[in-house]
């Protein structure tokens, strides 16, 4: 074969194997559930970027969490992932609880006044100062003193707390975090936790031991290099019961049946059905599960929450600005290109849902005013249609649209505030 020849043949087998390479269309249009739901919001909606709750959803999950978290056990609701006044009370009167672990000072202070007979439990310690502002900023007749348990992590944190209920003239219940082997701080060794079991027990006036806490998401979330999962929940359950040893044979006048056994998390809360220890469960995130959640762990959880945001613009194919020729290749080559969109807002931590297919393009850059979004012209998306993205995470993302559209049987049915971000 003649060299000029074997290029050429060469450079077609090259030509056709690119074209099989070439990407498919992923795009399709609404699902029916999402038909309906853009019509909802069309007649009845925002018309701008908000976060839905589907209540059905919502209802399958609550109920999921209630069948694993029995008697002698008890669920607390992380208000954090839930920071809606109106969504944690459906929540904790559809799972019929009390306990709430609270992050956040502000938040802790809407939890006193919104819900005065909860039990609380701080879920990370907080500097000493956040906690003199929750005593500044208290209303209502929340009793702290009876209602609030302090989770704190190093004797000298304690030192402070004593302090303060010093200044204060009250008592302060202390929930003593311990390592079970996230190593993301609290109490790592008897020696350590004695000294801050010391200190508690010589100050019955100011200081009161209210339980443990120990949070274990890593036994769902380390590759098996670590350990299997079965014997990474067995040193944490080891773990908290040399703590829980120490307590009752060397400080046994603080020792209480009542006391919190606190553990748990939305990745793990289904592997402490059979342990006999804990008897405080916290879930919260598991209740909408975003994406960051589509574990097996919560396989039988369903996705409950969406952000909605209209399609402001529709403009063709991709263009890129300045680059119109190599636009036009690159829709040639890619027909998930073939379609541009731009959305109300955007830059979410959040994927996109439905329609399918939908992609934020990274070449035209992330906006939080109108996001670039492409796919192909399968979707049938239209102006003022709506972008459904599911959030990764929902702690923070809760907050970024103002009052949660509360959703039943497909139709809106109420409209929840999210929690403050300053007390007072």
């Amino acid at each position: 074969m003649k060299r000029r020849n074997f290029l050429l043949g060469a450079a077609a087998l090259g030509a056709g194997a690119a074209w099989w390479a070439r990407p498919g269309a992923e795009g399709a249009p609404y699902d029916d559930y999402f038909r309906a739901l853009n019509q909802e919001l069309k007649r009845n909606g925002n018309w701008r970027p908000s976060l839905v709750i589907d209540l059905d959803r919502l209802d399958h999950n609550i109920a999921q969490v209630v069948k694993s978290v029995r008697a002698p056990k008890h669920y607390r609701v992380v208000e954090k992932s839930l920071p809606s006044a109106k969504l944690l009370d459906y929540i904790m009167r559809k799972a019929g609880t009390k306990r709430l672990m609270s992050f956040h000072q502000p938040f802790a202070n809407d939890d006193a006044l919104l819900f005065p007979d909860a039990d609380i439990l701080i879920g990370k310690p907080l500097p000493v100062r956040s906690a003199g502002l929750f005593y500044q900023n208290l209303k209502g007749s929340f009793d702290p003193s009876r209602q609030m348990q302090w989770l704190l992590d190093t004797p000298e944190r304690l030192q402070q707390y004593l302090e303060l209920a010093q200044g204060l003239g009250t008592k302060l219940r202390i929930n003593i975090e311990i390592d079970v082997g996230l190593h993301r701080g609290g109490v790592d060794s008897d020696q350590t936790l004695a000294q801050m079991l010391k200190l508690i027990e010589a100050h019955p006036q100011q200081l009161e031991f209210a339980g443990f806490m120990g949070y274990d998401p890593h036994v769902t979330a380390l590759p098996r290099l670590a350990g299997t999962r079965e014997e990474l929940f067995g040193k944490v359950m080891q773990t908290y019961q040399q703590r829980v040893d120490l307590l009752r044979s060397q400080f046994p006048k603080l020792w209480r049946e009542d006391l919190t056994l606190n553990t748990a998390g939305s990745p793990t809360y289904r592997l402490h059905e059979q342990e006999s220890l804990s008897n405080d469960i916290s879930v919260g995130t598991a209740m909408l599960k975003p994406t960051h959640y589509d574990i097996d762990t919560l396989a039988e959880h369903v996705p409950a929450a969406f952000i909605a945001t209209p399609v402001l613009k529709a403009e063709g194919p991709l263009r890129l600005p300045g680059l119109d020729g190599l636009s036009r290749m690159m829709n040639g080559w890619d027909p998930n290109l073939r379609e541009t969109f731009f959305i109300y807002g955007g830059n979410w931590m959040a994927e996109y849902e439905s329609p399918r297919g939908l992609r934020r393009n990274e070449l035209y850059g992330h906006s939080s005013n109108q996001e670039n979004v492409t796919a192909s012209i399968d979707t049938g998306l239209k102006v003022d249609d709506h972008v459904f993205l599911r959030p990764v995470q929902v702690e923070g993302v809760l907050l970024e649209f103002g009052d949660l559209i509360a959703l039943r049987g497909g139709r809106i049915v109420d409209r929840w505030p999210v929690l403050s971000q300053a007390a007072g």
